[in-house]
């Protein structure tokens, strides 16, 4: 890791008993959490934030898996990928749809199609066009297109954080053995 986590046995026992409960669906507690560590005052607000986004927000969970796999896909985080692979297909994708959203299918509903475009437009340019907007509210809500657009957001922070502190693929280390997507 470039940056690895700090030692547990440093932290205030506030800050542990927070990361124990940011436990990945590994089992294990995320590296990027672990690593937020390192700044332990935003510990507890990110995990209050995250946990909102991803518990108490109106996009079915199905919905939030595709654009937050689509996010790990457009940023190239083998990180957040593997861990929204296991989180999608706990929210009924196949594994068919989770290999589709790195490989542009088009076997997907007019909102996931949709949800799609945004992910990229979003990735690409940090708006939205008129056109991607209406095609968007055309399927979903405004409380849904603004979630999305945090939950790309969130994604993308946290893909930027996987890569930095060396929890991802790296072309430039050879000794690397994560899976690139």
């Amino acid at each position: 890791m470039r940056i690895p986590p700090p030692d547990p046995s440093s932290l205030d026992p506030d800050v542990a008993a927070l990361l124990d409960l940011a436990r990945a669906p590994s089992g294990d507690t995320a590296q990027t959490i672990a690593a937020l560590a390192h700044s332990p005052g935003l510990v507890g607000p990110f995990l209050t934030w995250a946990m909102a986004l991803h518990a108490d927000g109106v996009l079915s969970k199905r919905l939030h898996e595709i654009v937050a796999l689509r996010v790990a896909h457009r940023c190239g985080s083998t990180y957040e990928w593997d861990e929204h692979t296991r989180w999608a297909t706990d929210a009924g994708l196949t594994p068919a749809e989770i290999e589709s959203i790195a490989t542009d299918g088009d076997d997907w509903s007019p909102m996931d199609k949709a949800a799609i475009a945004a992910v990229d437009e979003l990735h690409a340019t940090q708006d939205l066009t008129d056109t991607t907007l209406a095609n968007l509210r055309s399927h979903v809500g405004d409380a849904e297109v603004i979630e999305i657009i945090m939950v790309v957001g969130q994604y993308t922070m946290l893909s930027m954080l996987a890569t930095t502190v060396g929890d991802d693929v790296r072309p430039d280390d050879p000794t690397s053995s994560s899976r690139p997507i």
